[in-house]
C-alpha cells in the first residue's frame, strides 16, 4: 500500500511552517537546526485551521527551541589543519597533522592535542575522511556494551545499529526492523550524549510516539535524560553545508 504524502508551507505566527501530510494517525512537529526550520507531521484528516491551531498552542516552545538553535556555537568549516580545534567525546583539542608515507591514521596525543597522520600532499577530503574513520572507529567501539547493557534494561531486542552523518537528526529508528541510526557527529558528544540518543531510539521500540507514555518510560529508564538532552543542545554544532 502506497502512503500518500502531500507537502507546503503555511504561516503561523509570523513563522514558515512545513507541512507534511500523510497517512498517519498522529500529529508530530518538530524544529530542526541549524536555524529552526518547523517542521509537522498532519494526518490527512486534519484540516489547516486546525493545523495552525496546533502549531500556535506550541508557539512558546518552537521559540524557545529556536533560541537554542541560534545561540549555539557553531564551527566555521574545518581544513584539517594544524593548530585547528576539533572535539572528541566532548573535549576540545588541537590538531598536530604530520605528513609521512606510512597508513594514514589518528590518535589522542596527550590531554589536549590529536594526531593526524596523512600521506605528503593529502587534500582537505582524504584528511578529512581519515578523522571520520577514526570517530565511526570509536563509536563501534562504544556501542556494543552500551546496546547488550540498555536491551537488558528495557527488555528489547535491536537487530542493528548503524552510524551515518545526518544533518537534521541525532538518531532515528526504524520499528518495524528494529534498525537503529546514530548520527556519526555523537563521537565528538560527551558520552552521556550517546547514551540519551541510544536510549531515546531503544525506546521506541516500547513506544512508537513522542507522547506521554514515551516520556513516561525515559523518565524511568533514564531519570537524567533532559540533562542529557539539554547537554547536547549546548553542544557546538559542526558546520555543515545545510541543503535547507
Amino acid at each position: 500500500m502506497t502512503t500518500k504524502v502531500n507537502s507546503y508551507h503555511i504561516e503561523v505566527g509570523g513563522l514558515s511552517v512545513e507541512v507534511v501530510r500523510k497517512d498517519i494517525k498522529n500529529f508530530y512537529i518538530g524544529v530542526h537546526p541549524p536555524k529552526g526550520r518547523i517542521r509537522v507531521s498532519a494526518p490527512l484528516r486534519l484540516d489547516d485551521d486546525a493545523i495552525r491551531m496546533a502549531v500556535i498552542s506550541r508557539l512558546g516552545w518552537i521559540r524557545r527551541q529556536q533560541a537554542t538553535f541560534a545561540g549555539q556555537e557553531r564551527q566555521s568549516q574545518r581544513e584539517f589543519v594544524t593548530g585547528e580545534s576539533h572535539y572528541f567525546e566532548g573535549k576540545r583539542y588541537r590538531l598536530d597533522v604530520i605528513e609521512r608515507d606510512c597508513p594514514p591514521r589518528v590518535w589522542l596525543r596527550n590531554n589536549t592535542r590529536i594526531g593526524l597522520s596523512v600521506r605528503p600532499g593529502s587534500d582537505r577530503e582524504t584528511r578529512e575522511a581519515v578523522v571520520h574513520r577514526w570517530y565511526r572507529q570509536h563509536l563501534r567501539t562504544e556501542l556494543p556494551p552500551l546496546l547488550e547493557k540498555w536491551e537488558a534494561k528495557l527488555d528489547v531486542s535491536v537487530n542493528e545499529v548503524r552510524i551515518k552523518k545526518m544533518k537534521t537528526l541525532w538518531g532515528s529508528c526504524n520499528v518495524e526492523a528494529k534498525r537503529i541510526w546514530i548520527n556519526l557527529e555523537l563521537a565528538k558528544k560527551p558520552n552521556s550524549c550517546l547514551v540519551y540518543i541510544l536510549v531515546h531510539e531503544m525506546v521506541h521500540l516500547l513506544e512508537r510516539n513522542h507522547n506521554d507514555r514515551f516520556r513516561e518510560l525515559m523518565d524511568k529508564f533514564l531519570p537524567q535524560w533532559r540533562t542529557y538532552r539539554d547537554q547536547l543542545n549546548r553542544a557546538p554544532l559542526a558546520y555543515e553545508d545545510w541543503g535547507y
